[in-house]
């Protein structure tokens, strides 16, 4: 059997009455847009997270780009992010009109270095974009104080990090917004496309729910600000409602995942995922990183897995935004990391046999590289589950 980083098959099978219970009550509602299934998951969703207000988009790309525009980010403006990302982040921002800036991450968690962000405020800047990488929540607190300071705007990159917390605290609350993706593979993932922002500004609310609706104050016909179509459609909103409910059993179940890796690979020389004191990480990916990467992916074809890397290019090399002046080696540790990390198959109904065979796998496959991992194969057993 095939082995791939993320299957939505196992969810759907087990939640098959559900999903199809949620299709069903929209398309018997009557109102099949902007009606109660938006409504009710938009208070849903910003009630999970002690947010003022959750005004949801059709994907995570809009959820960013809607939340720059009503934050008042636009041409002639910079953003301070980082190129060890989705390329949806950097897109989001080209598409205002602002301009890119990027910091480099740091080794150890491949999250913005912090430390680097004051010295790339001038007086251009507009607004901080941190992004919460895998599954954990970029440094919070001096970023906070430093928008606070220069009179700049946070906003969260949150599409990776649905139900993660950073001393006790959700992403997505400590920024003046944060942007949440619901594309299918994400902690809390839709049948298809979707977003929201989150925001405990009413204005920023208010300008947010005019945005996504072609600029348009509460009437089809009155436009204020020129924009276009990014609602979230009802039955995503419908089936969003309902695995909300069960959004902290999926992360419970992705931190078990991890913690078998974490007990099958621990003694290997992949460096494995660190969690920073005060996080609590979700674990959307499970990114783990060996110089010998390329080798290790192709030797898993053998076995019939296949793994994929988050992110192979570095935004800032890629050739749609090589006007932004990036040259090879600006952002060294971003480059670096580009050509070691992987991700190893991570969802909630991911089969204990299937993550066994990763597991045995990938020793296996290191043990032609490092011969001193060979022995310790025999410790696999303990980390099998026995149900």
């Amino acid at each position: 059997m095939a082995t791939y980083v993320w299957d939505y098959l196992p969810e759907y099978e087990n939640e098959r009455e559900e999903i199809l219970g949620a299709v069903d009550k929209v398309f018997s509602s009557g109102r099949l847009v902007l009606g109660e299934s938006v409504r009710g998951f938009e208070e849903e969703f910003a009630a999970y997270h002690g947010a003022g207000h959750c005004v949801s988009v059709d994907n995570g790309t809009n959820a960013i780009k809607l939340a720059l525009q009503a934050l008042g980010v636009g041409p002639g403006d910079e953003v301070i992010t980082v190129s060890n990302t989705a390329a949806p982040t950097v897109v989001a921002i080209d598409a205002t009109g602002a301009t890119p800036v990027f910091v480099d991450v740091r080794a150890d968690d491949h999250l913005m270095d912090v430390e680097q962000v004051a010295s790339a405020v001038t007086g251009r800047t507009r607004c901080l974009l941190p992004v919460h990488l895998y599954g954990q929540c970029a440094d919070l607190a001096p970023l906070r104080d430093l928008a606070d300071r220069h009179g700049l705007v946070l906003l969260e990159d949150c599409a990776q990090a649905h139900g993660a917390r950073q001393n006790g605290r959700p992403a997505g609350i400590t920024g003046d917004a944060a942007a949440f993706s619901f594309y299918p593979t994400k902690v809390l993932g839709a049948y298809g496309d979707g977003g929201a922002v989150l925001t405990s500004r009413k204005g920023v609310a208010e300008d947010l729910r005019r945005l996504r609706y072609y600029g348009m104050e509460k009437t089809y016909y009155t436009v204020q600000t020129p924009a276009h179509n990014s609602r979230l459609d009802e039955v995503q909103a419908e089936i969003l409602r309902r695995k909300l409910t069960r959004l902290d059993t999926y992360v419970a179940d992705r931190r078990e995942v991890a913690r078998r890796y974490a007990e099958g690979l621990g003694d290997t020389d992949l460096l494995l995922p660190r969690v920073n004191p005060g996080n609590d990480h979700v674990y959307y990916v499970y990114v783990v990183r060996h110089p010998r990467r390329d080798d290790i992916i192709e030797r898993l074809k053998a076995y019939d897995i296949h793994l994929n890397i988050s992110y192979p290019w570095p935004v800032h090399t890629m050739t749609g935004f090589a006007r932004y002046g990036y040259s090879e080696g600006s952002l060294p540790v971003t480059e670096r990391l580009a050509g070691e990390i992987f991700s190893l198959p991570m969802y909630p109904s991911l089969p204990a046999g299937l993550q066994d065979k990763v597991i045995v796998a990938v020793r296996e496959v290191l043990a032609t590289l490092s011969p001193r991992h060979a022995p310790a194969l025999s410790r696999l057993p303990s980390v099998r589950d026995p149900s």
